[in-house]
């Protein structure tokens, strides 16, 4: 009798460290996900103020476009959220696009090199930027089943698991990835 009892005590305590353990590193791989979001990201905005010199003087007329693009460059450093940050990127997508779609009427922009070097790296990097927000998704969706299932829910609860939020785009224009064709 007492070796049952003991028995169903040790499989239940497995039971719990099993499952605690598999939610930290759940927990744990999320966090890194979006530490590589975190990176790319930066990677950006740390190419906004290059971009931002090389078509000034080109772009003299459009200051409130390279001034929206160094206000959002300064709210990004100060963001604490997710959730914030997630915004600021949309904006940022948005006008990105506008600068894109700006160049369009200086020929001798589209033709600098400094110009093309800094559209193929923003190219590049929105790839990876696509790719870690890929990842995000995947850990996050991942991590939020593993403590929604029974009966790994009820470990979820006892020890604060909380579900976390999928990378969402908020509007269908920031939607689509920022594109940059100057071969037009």
């Amino acid at each position: 009798m007492w070796i049952a009892i003991i028995a169903i005590v040790v499989i239940i305590a497995l039971f719990l460290i099993v499952t605690y353990n598999s939610l930290v590193q759940l927990r744990q791989k999320v966090k890194n996900a979006w530490s590589q979001i975190e990176v790319q990201l930066q990677r950006r905005f740390d190419l906004i103020p290059n971009l931002t010199e090389c078509v000034k003087g080109y772009m003299a007329h459009e200051k409130d476009v390279l001034e929206k693009v160094t206000e959002l460059r300064s709210s990004w450093a100060n963001a604490k959220s997710i959730d914030e940050k997630v915004d600021l990127d949309n904006k940022l997508q948005n006008t990105l696009k506008t600068i894109m779609a700006v160049s369009e009427n200086y020929p001798d922009l589209k033709a600098n090199e400094n110009f093309i070097s800094l559209q193929n790296s923003l190219s590049e990097i929105e790839d990876k930027v696509s790719y870690a927000r890929q990842f995000f998704n995947d850990a996050v969706t991942m991590y939020n089943t593993k403590i929604a299932v029974f009966p790994n829910n009820i470990v979820a609860s006892l020890f604060g698991f909380k579900e976390e939020n999928l990378f969402n785009v908020d509007n269908a224009e920031a939607r689509n990835a920022v594109k940059v064709d100057f071969n037009k």
